[in-house]
């Protein structure tokens, strides 16, 4: 079921929380435009339909010594429902990971995980990712460069 669409001024209220979500319930007022009263009012109707999962500190994994991102295509043995949630709950449970996908095409899942250096990426792989029962195949990649990274989602006209 699609979700009602957001009016212009709950578009404003989460372009700004995307962008600063410190922001007090006084100053997101003033940037769209409301008193606070009926700010807040949106902000928790915007929480209370899920729209607004959680608010975050985006850090910087280059001053933490995260260094590399490294991009996994795991294959398992077999796709079926069991084998598919068990190498889901391992990967939730490895801290390195940041984002995990179920794939269409040539490997099942698409990993994204943050390390320090290429000895980090191994240990990944060899010691974790490759003890996951059912795993069949391991291929990865190395984010040369970042181009672009952004946690905001498209508001206006996404589809």
């Amino acid at each position: 079921m699609q979700e009602p669409e957001l009016d212009e001024i709950n578009i404003r209220i989460l372009e700004a929380l995307q962008r600063d979500a410190s922001l007090t319930n006084v100053e997101l007022a003033a940037r769209v435009n409301l008193s606070p009263s009926p700010c807040l009012a949106r902000v928790r109707a915007l929480e209370q339909r899920g729209i607004i999962r959680q608010r975050v500190t985006l850090l910087d994994p280059q001053k933490l010594g995260l260094n590399v991102n490294v991009f996994i295509h795991v294959s398992l043995e077999r796709q079926a429902r069991e084998g598919l949630d068990a190498f889901e709950r391992a990967v939730r449970a490895l801290p390195n990971v940041m984002e995990c996908y179920l794939m269409t095409g040539d490997a099942d899942y698409l990993i994204r995980a943050v390390v320090a250096d290429v000895q980090a990426v191994e240990r990944l792989i060899v010691d974790e990712i490759t003890r996951i029962p059912g795993v069949a195949n391991i291929r990865s990649s190395f984010a040369l460069k970042q181009v672009m990274y952004d946690t905001a989602l498209p508001l206006r006209n996404p589809r």
